[in-house]
């Protein structure tokens, strides 16, 4: 038997896809999210979306975080995903005048955990720099040059294809580079070593027959065509690299600046200044590194201490 709240659902339904224009797999979700809710109703003897009241919303919250319907617990990502699924039904019943209030509009999705960054061993690391170097000609010593700036000074994508010459300052005993981050805010940071070596051996054996085939581009990494590396171009170069590496996890540019900040955490840096290396406004923000040296700690103390197991 075809229930008012079923009605109600398949007349919601329709209209994502006719006048919203939702995928099908967008409205499947959909669906699966939404009788799961109509049969919560039901579950509390509620027959219809005007005798929905907030606390019955909220209590949906609950249940799919804890399964308490015999459905299966829903991660809070997937919850978020539910509830903003219940919310669109019923703004939708208000703005049609099936009902006179919105029992929703005050209950929020749980707020999905922050994903720990994912980093990359130091030897991995070394792993992925020696197969960016394979190779002959201009290609190979720009890609290890590349590579090792992102790894030596944490920056991100954008700030080393963005990278000017004049930008570069490899004399003196610390070389640095200066780096614009987000809304062009400047700031200066060291360049170790082996970035160093790496980026003199581009710039004075590579470079200049890469800028040939171009009209006198300043940026430090060109293409083959003379012109400005691109993002895309950049993330190939990383993504060709761990292949030949052997590297089994996805590797972004972004796993080298994590690895970046997470090294220098468990080597002892100040949390305040791998904060300013990576050009990040707040500390807060940083500090999600260090639950990834704890968490390192953690399972060192479990398999070594005495007294850590059974």
């Amino acid at each position: 038997m075809v229930t008012a709240l079923g009605v109600a659902l398949r007349d919601y339904l329709a209209h994502l896809g006719v006048e919203r224009g939702m995928s099908s797999h967008t409205i499947a979700a959909y669906r699966r999210d939404l009788e799961r809710y109509t049969a919560y109703l039901t579950a509390r003897g509620i027959a219809t979306l005007a005798d929905v009241r907030e606390p019955d919303v909220a209590g949906y919250v609950e249940v799919v975080r804890s399964g308490a319907d015999g459905r299966s617990v829903l991660a809070p990502s997937s919850a978020a995903r539910a509830v903003t699924a219940v919310r669109g039904w019923h703004r939708f019943a208000l703005e049609e005048g099936t009902t006179t209030a919105d029992p929703s509009a005050a209950v929020r999705p749980p707020v999905p955990g922050k994903r720990l960054p994912k980093a990359i061993s130091i030897e991995e690391v070394e792993r992925l720099l020696e197969a960016a170097s394979l190779g002959e000609g201009p290609v190979p010593l720009r890609d290890r040059a590349l590579l090792e700036l992102l790894y030596g000074t944490g920056a991100r994508i954008s700030e080393a294809v963005g990278l000017a010459v004049d930008d570069l300052d490899l004399s003196g005993d610390v070389a640095t580079v200066h780096l614009f981050g987000k809304g062009r805010k400047e700031r200066v940071v060291p360049v170790g070593h082996y970035a160093v070596e790496a980026l003199e051996a581009y710039l004075v054996r590579a470079r200049p027959a890469l800028a040939r085939a171009g009209r006198g581009n300043p940026v430090v990494f060109l293409n083959t065509r003379g012109n400005p590396l691109s993002r895309q171009s950049a993330w190939a170069v990383l993504q060709q690299a761990a292949g030949r590496a052997g590297l089994d996890q996805q590797v972004s540019p972004h796993t080298l600046r994590h690895s970046f900040a997470t090294h220098l955490l468990s080597g002892g840096a100040d949390v305040r200044v791998v904060q300013e290396l990576l050009g990040h406004a707040s500390v807060t923000t940083t500090q999600l590194y260090t639950q990834v040296t704890v968490q390192t700690m953690r399972e060192v103390y479990a398999a070594a201490h005495p007294r850590a197991r059974d």
